[in-house]
């Protein structure tokens, strides 16, 4: 079972702001804060879930997305690569990696060949708290699945692709 709106809200949502919000956006809605505002409550229901873990949403991605990257050779990413994937800064991802690896869960390798890069590896103990974590993310997910209904969620996450996607950003730029 799905959440549904009624056609008035989805009408206000698509042609008109709110009453309150018409003097500063002139007659716009601000796409960029409706994705903030879900994106944060999505975030705090997955916080939540991960609370038992000592671990936050984003901390995992980092890790899963490490995990992902690490090839047979277990270097893991170079920084700049798993920041770029990740579309924020390299100081952003270094800042957000920090309780990784004070808790033991990350570390940071010297590239053999350049000194100057350096990979996030998963440690033995970040690769038993992912798998832990894992099974505490699809439950919220699944609970994510069953309010939104599967075509929702699936509509939610086809449009955070394609905002996500270099080409969204090229056409963006063009224009």
């Amino acid at each position: 079972m799905g959440i549904t709106t009624t056609p008035v809200d989805a009408k206000r949502t698509r042609n008109k702001p709110a009453e309150h919000e018409q003097d500063i956006l002139g007659g716009r809605v601000c796409t960029n804060t409706a994705l903030r505002l879900a994106a944060r409550r999505l975030g705090q229901l997955y916080d939540e879930a991960l609370a038992p873990l000592d671990l936050k949403a984003t901390q995992l991605g980092l890790m899963a997305e490490i995990h992902k990257l690490t090839g047979p050779d277990q270097q893991g990413p170079a920084l700049q690569d798993l920041a770029s994937r990740l579309a924020i800064q390299l100081s952003a991802l270094t800042h957000a990696l920090r309780p990784l690896v004070r808790d033991g869960m990350v570390e940071l390798r010297q590239d053999a060949k350049d000194r100057r890069t350096k990979h996030g590896v998963l440690t033995p103990r970040g690769k038993a708290r992912l798998s832990k974590a894992m099974a505490h993310w699809a439950a919220a997910n699944d609970r994510v699945e069953a309010v939104l209904g599967p075509d929702s969620a699936a509509k939610l996450r086809a449009l955070a692709d394609q905002v996500a996607s270099d080409a969204f950003l090229a056409a963006y730029k063009a224009r």
